[in-house]
């Protein structure tokens, strides 16, 4: 479903670009329906949004905007946030205006309207599909899973090592994979820890003797926790004045897979703003059944299971 893409990815493609650059190709689209994309440069007083097309002008009126703001559940915010952003649309037609020059109007509620229908309510549990983050807050992630509909990552999905917030894994427009977590009355919730590898995985570039890079995730009085990656962390001896979200420099003591356990001693900690990175993945599986974090015969067993 290659047209079902998170906004902002079609834009530059070698296709849209042809279409929303000709006349008469946007004339076919018409016909055709197809999806396409371009960037929205302004909203007028009255909440419609003109998108510059290559061969003309483009105007999506407010109730086009998001499907949802026909009936009020959407609010304007929705249209208003898209200016100077790329947004999908299909062609409803393309009419003379009042000055005698053609415009296109479009909808991007039809967009998400076939997205919906031939896409995501096709989705199930487990299947892993690209997205796009849009916004962040304390209790998750939110991110675009098709034509700028979203949906929720909560901040316990994020990852196995615990953050304070989806900030300190994300940024805003960052292209990310996810895993359909659930589906519950339209409302799909997201995950993401089941695609950052398995603690075997990520502890096999790691070695007893090896002094290496952490982040301060955790200060207990027993210690604090300090996270490898994203889906690995260990417990560090306990040191003053060491601070959640410190870098640190973490000598590994000892690591023991029976346990799930990796014992670290603090060097230094220190400091300095580290801006999140493109996730690293252990699989390119399109679908996911049963996910098993822990190592086989650990007394604790971790797992995900979609279906």
């Amino acid at each position: 479903m290659s047209e079902y893409l998170p906004e902002g990815k079609l834009i530059n493609t070698p296709g849209n670009r042809a279409v929303t650059g000709s006349a008469r190709l946007l004339g076919e689209a018409v016909r055709k329906g197809s999806i396409l994309e371009a960037r929205a440069s302004l909203c007028d007083a009255s909440h419609n949004l003109c998108v510059d097309l290559g061969c003309m002008r483009g105007i999506i009126p407010r109730e086009e905007g998001a499907l949802g703001m026909k009936d009020g559940s959407v609010r304007d915010i929705a249209v208003i946030s898209r200016v100077n952003r790329p947004v999908c649309f299909v062609v409803s037609r393309i009419e003379t205006d009042e000055s005698g020059e053609q415009r296109a109007v479009l909808s991007r509620a039809e967009a998400q309207r076939k997205c919906l229908e031939n896409y995501i309510c096709h989705l199930e549990r487990g299947d892993v599909v690209p997205a796009r983050i849009t916004h962040l807050e304390t209790f998750g992630a939110f991110a675009d899973i098709g034509c700028g509909i979203a949906a929720l990552m909560p901040i316990d999905s994020i990852s196995v090592s615990r953050i304070e917030h989806p900030r300190d894994r994300f940024t805003v427009g960052m292209d990310i994979r996810a895993v359909i977590k659930s589906i519950e009355n339209g409302r799909i919730s997201l995950s993401h820890k089941e695609l950052l590898g398995t603690w075997e995985q990520n502890a096999a570039g790691f070695a007893p003797g090896e002094t290496v890079a952490g982040i301060v995730r955790s200060v207990e009085n027993y210690g604090a926790f300090v996270e490898l990656t994203p889906n690995l962390a260990g417990l560090a001896e306990s040191r003053d004045g060491v601070r959640i979200g410190q870098q640190a420099s973490v000598y590994i003591k000892s690591i023991i897979p029976e346990k799930m356990k990796i014992k670290l001693i603090i060097i230094d900690a220190f400091d300095e703003e580290l801006r999140p990175q493109t996730p690293e993945y252990f699989t390119d599986a399109k679908h996911i059944d049963r996910f098993l974090y822990s190592p086989e015969g650990c007394r604790k067993v971790v797992e995900t299971v979609f279906n």
